[in-house]
């Protein structure tokens, strides 16, 4: 019988296209764990032959296979990034392809970077799938620091949705994807020589199927839990549908303007009224006699999406209006969108010309001090604003001094399209509110508005293109739940674990 443990051998040097292009197909397959498909199974089936084909390839070429697999996977995955520049194709509509293969290529890079130097700790191919898997989960790990962080499409996303997304209330994301990469390892950990190479993963296979089955009983017994009674507060998320291109048309914004009122005036109890980010096409400091309309039209508190000025900055805010129009707390978002929102070092680019791309104001948005807790009223509690992709660092949630009882995330998804990007930014707010145990409420500009649970489970939403509100009661937050404790030290730990007994495997 052929040794199949045995690693083939290969000159040192870089694989042909023909070699990697195997990987670069898993790449795509596993994504289509990601919303909008949500095939988690075919990311755990890639993830497992990719592990099986990266442990089996000499450490020099390992890079060249995991930078495939790493295309493939961000190509799909973050596909969406080319709408930003079709808002306005005339002008930037040749940058989209550009994006897209700079996007993938980048992320790319921090599966392949650390799959190569994990790989290069272990003499045996069993030790190298182990490094493998735990160096995938320290790169989506690192994707939400490096380079003010990017942590969309991690691999333990892909179980939003299913009853295996509750374990994040203990292990947070990165927990998530410890676990997604685990059970794609298993097969080849426990591979045996029975014959033939499939038949040698059938005890793997069973052990896969078996933790899969575990978690997901474990996900419903948390979800047979009752949540508390929800709070006698009623919200009303209102949803105008101002579509990106006619956002800050002079006509257009005033016709988005009155949808705004028009909804938030419709009769029925409201405790308070929320809009998306920029909602409104004017400063906060030229409101002016606009201010009582809106709290006029509201008839409760007002929590809105809204630029505003100081002295030469311009901030993206959330503000909230009294009953009597007077203003309360305002929150800065301080996460800024890399080249979106600001561009680096950009007063000196000012003056060559280069500004924002998001940016409606001066050159570009100044960050707020950081992650709060803005205090409520009488009969709406304290709640943490997050302006549209800060909801996708689950650190933020940690960064508060007082916990907040729900988090309010006001965005504006007419940048990401229709096709993936507003329904994988909506699976990650759900994210948030399992890790937290706080609900969540989402004012979306175009769409997806929605009520979440602590268990991440939509009561009411608004789809994508549609002008409407919501008016629900405010769901109860859980008790702090030990991942806000303890966060992603757990799992870091565990992999330094996995990395130090290599090297010292490696030394003996």
């Amino acid at each position: 019988m052929r040794d199949l443990t045995a690693l083939p051998h290969h000159p040192r040097r870089r694989p042909g296209l023909r070699q990697v292009l195997p990987d670069l197909a898993l790449g795509l397959i596993a994504a289509l764990g990601l919303a909008p498909f949500n095939v988690w199974g075919a990311t755990v089936l890639a993830l497992g032959a990719l592990t099986w084909r990266l442990s089996r390839r000499q450490p020099h070429a390992v890079f060249w296979h995991a930078l495939a697999a790493g295309t493939g996977w961000f190509a799909l995955s973050m596909s969406w990034i080319v709408e930003p520049f079709l808002v306005e194709p005339e002008i930037y509509g040749w940058m989209a392809p550009f994006a897209l293969l700079l996007m993938a290529l980048g992320g790319a890079l921090f599966w392949a970077i650390p799959i190569w130097l994990a790989a290069r700790l272990s003499p045996t191919w069993r030790g190298r799938a182990v490094n493998i898997a735990a160096a995938l989960v320290l790169s989506d790990w690192l994707r939400g620091w490096i380079f003010t962080g990017l942590p969309w499409a991690q691999i333990g996303q892909v179980w939003i949705g299913t009853p295996i997304a509750q374990s994040a209330a203990w292990i947070g994301a990165i927990g998530l994807s410890l676990l997604t990469a685990a059970i794609a390892l298993l097969p080849t950990l426990f591979w045996r020589p029975l014959g033939k190479t499939l038949y040698g993963f059938l005890p793997g296979t069973v052990a896969a199927i078996a933790l899969t089955g575990g978690l997901w009983a474990l996900g419903l017994a948390r979800l047979a839990q009752p949540l508390p009674p929800d709070r006698d507060s009623i919200i009303r998320i209102v949803q105008p549908d101002a579509e990106q291109h006619l956002k800050w048309d002079p006509e257009w914004s005033g016709i988005f303007f009155r949808r705004l009122l028009d909804l938030s005036a419709e009769p029925r109890r409201r405790d308070l009224v929320i809009w998306p980010e920029t909602a409104v096409n004017f400063l906060l400091e030229d409101a002016g006699d606009l201010l009582p309309i809106m709290s006029q039209a509201a008839d409760a508190p007002l929590v809105m999406g809204i630029q505003r000025r100081d002295g030469s900055r311009y901030f993206n805010s959330i503000a909230w209006l009294n009953r009597d129009a007077s203003l309360g707390p305002i929150y800065d978002k301080f996460h800024l969108v890399p080249f979106g929102e600001y561009i680096p070092w950009g007063d000196a680019m000012a003056k060559i010309g280069i500004s924002a791309f998001a940016a409606q104001q001066g050159n570009g948005y100044s960050p707020g001090p950081g992650p709060e807790t803005l205090p409520g009223d009488e009969i709406i509690p304290d709640f943490q604003p997050l302006i549209c992709y800060e909801a996708i660092f689950s650190q933020h949630l940690r960064a508060t001094e007082n916990r907040p009882s729900w988090l309010l995330q006001a965005t504006n998804d007419a940048w990401f399209g229709t096709f993936s990007g507003p329904y994988q930014h909506l699976e990650q707010a759900q994210l948030r509110a399992i890790e937290s145990g706080l609900p969540l409420l989402r004012a979306a500009n175009t769409g997806i508005s929605a009520v979440i649970d602590p268990y991440g489970d939509i009561r009411a939403s608004l789809g994508m293109g549609e002008i409407g509100k919501i008016d629900a009661a405010l769901p109860a937050a859980l008790p702090e739940t030990f991942w806000i404790r303890w966060g992603n030290a757990p799992t870091l730990i565990l992999l330094a674990l996995i990395f130090g007994t290599t090297m010292i495997r490696r030394r003996a």
